[in-house]
């Protein structure tokens, strides 16, 4: 027979061992908060507590080449058009990284979809995928690039003076593509799994890296061009290192080990269904991009004025980025929740949150907008301070574009809602027909007859604005398609990936 004492004990001992399961408990709560259920409402209040970490994440981003950019401006000694030879890569950087950065949404969306689907097996088999694909592809790419990065911008046209330091910049850019595209696929999943704080904290860190290696080089070494791409580089793998590291420590469906590092066929083939398309739609806006840079700089005056009409164009795209990147964050929003709720099966909450994404997209756009046009002048003098024919020609960019810069990120967000909507190749076509298509047109008609910086500007608006239209009339169509599938359907064939 069991005395007082005996039961005082067993008391105790279940007590404690109950409290030791609430401190489990509550361990665990806290680590599931970084993670948000896209599939319930509130969703409004959702997306804009999601979106702002996105949003300063993509700031912070695009401040490396702008770091880059203003310091050489602000610092260097050098009387050489370094700002305009910098600017110059951007969009040949983005037309090379942009078929493989294109996978790293193939791997966001189908994260998106395991998660609502409560499949935690396989959105761990796709981190491991995506790993292993994304230090392949960087590899690829440092190669190509690296050896070939004078041959790329002399098909540009780029102006003799800049040629030199543009090919040094570039060439040690290429080398950081391994870390580059790590981090931003591992972001990609992070995001997609609800998580859009710890990608900002990530790279938070690397811009500091970034700015404080920038000043560094180029005020104690006197780099210059080599300088800032050599500290932009070692802060991208920064962040790819710290990325890595925090998923080894975390517990769940996105843990990383190298013991796991396999290629999963089935994911991988389901990943390059989604992602290809994407990439190629990413590759074909920077290779319209590319052909107007070239356009531009084909232009008589802007080779007249040794660069600094090409300086004025390029100071004014880096402040654009931040205005576009600002917007391409509820790309992201837009793409995470879809995608959740598409796996989830709940096709009905996708009208609301495409709705609330263009809501929000169309506020930052326009807000950000009116903000850059009163305050341009500061904004420019950054980067091109005491040259008034860069400053003339950067203001004509800028009363054209970012006025209209908000159709872009409507298109952008059109364009997310169709991907995780699994119409990722609807979305390419889209893309390839009324924007890119006729960019190439514009300036083979427009340009051709006109032969000025703002004929050749114009064929931006008039691009997003057709893309936009094309793109909803696809969405309410997939939409409704959706919604009339039983729930024990698979559209999207989720068990045989």
């Amino acid at each position: 027979m069991k005395n007082k004492c005996d039961d005082t004990v067993d008391s105790s001992l279940l007590e404690e061992e109950s409290e030791k399961l609430n401190i489990k408990k509550q361990k665990r709560d806290k680590k599931q908060k970084a993670f948000v259920d896209m599939t319930e409402g509130p969703f409004l209040k959702k997306m804009i507590f999601f979106a702002i970490p996105l949003i300063l994440t993509g700031l912070l981003q695009s401040f490396y080449n702008a770091a880059d950019l203003i310091v050489v401006n602000l610092f260097s000694d050098s009387e050489a058009p370094l700002v305009g030879a910098i600017g110059s890569t951007s969009a040949l950087t983005n037309l090379v990284l942009g078929l493989f950065m294109g996978l790293s949404v193939g791997a966001g969306v189908l994260v998106a979809h395991y998660v609502g689907a409560k499949r935690e097996k396989d959105v761990n088999l796709v981190l491991h995928t995506s790993v292993i694909l994304s230090v392949i592809s960087g590899v690829l790419i440092a190669v190509v690039g690296f050896f070939f990065a004078e041959t790329f911008l002399r098909w540009m046209n780029t102006p003799a003076e800049l040629l030199p330091y543009a090919t040094r910049y570039l060439q040690i850019i290429f080398i950081g593509t391994p870390g580059s595209l790590l981090y931003n696929y591992i972001a990609a999943m992070l995001r997609s799994s609800g998580d859009s704080k710890r990608p900002l904290i990530f790279l938070a860190i690397s811009g500091i890296i970034n700015i404080v290696f920038n000043i560094f080089l180029v005020t104690v070494f006197k780099l210059d061009v080599e300088g800032v791409a050599l500290a932009t580089i070692v802060s991208q793998y920064a962040s790819a290192v710290m990325s890595l590291v925090y998923l080894m420590r975390l517990k769940g469906m996105l843990h990383f080990s190298f013991k796991r590092l396999k290629l999963n066929a089935k994911k991988l083939k389901r990943l390059l269904h989604i992602g290809i398309p994407s990439g190629i739609q990413g590759s074909l806006f920077s290779l319209s991009n590319t052909l107007i840079q070239t356009a531009m700089n084909s232009i008589d005056d802007a080779a007249g004025a040794g660069g600094r009409i090409i300086d004025g164009f390029a100071a004014t795209q880096s402040i654009e980025n931040f205005h576009y990147i600002a917007m391409h964050a509820i790309y992201s929003v837009a793409l995470t929740f879809v995608g959740q709720n598409v796996g989830a099966k709940k096709y009905r909450n996708v009208k609301k949150v495409t709705l609330y994404s263009i809501f929000i997209v169309l506020a930052i756009g326009i807000g950000m907008g009116a903000v850059l046009m009163i305050f341009q002048k500061p904004f420019l003098s950054l980067y091109i301070s005491g040259d008034d024919v860069a400053l003339s020609a950067a203001i004509t960019r800028f009363s054209i574009i970012i006025p209209t810069y908000f159709l872009c990120g409507m298109m952008d967000t059109l364009c997310g809602t169709l991907r995780a909507l699994n119409r990722s190749v609807t979305s390419m076509v889209i893309s390839l027909t009324f924007t890119c298509g006729l960019r190439i047109l514009w300036i083979h008609t427009v340009f051709a007859h006109f032969k000025t910086s703002e004929s050749l500007f114009f064929a931006y608006p008039v691009s997003w604005l057709l893309s936009c239209a094309v793109h909803v009339i696809f969405i309410v169509y997939a939409a409704k398609k959706l919604i009339k599938i039983e729930s024990n359907t698979n559209p999207l064939n989720l068990e045989g990936s």
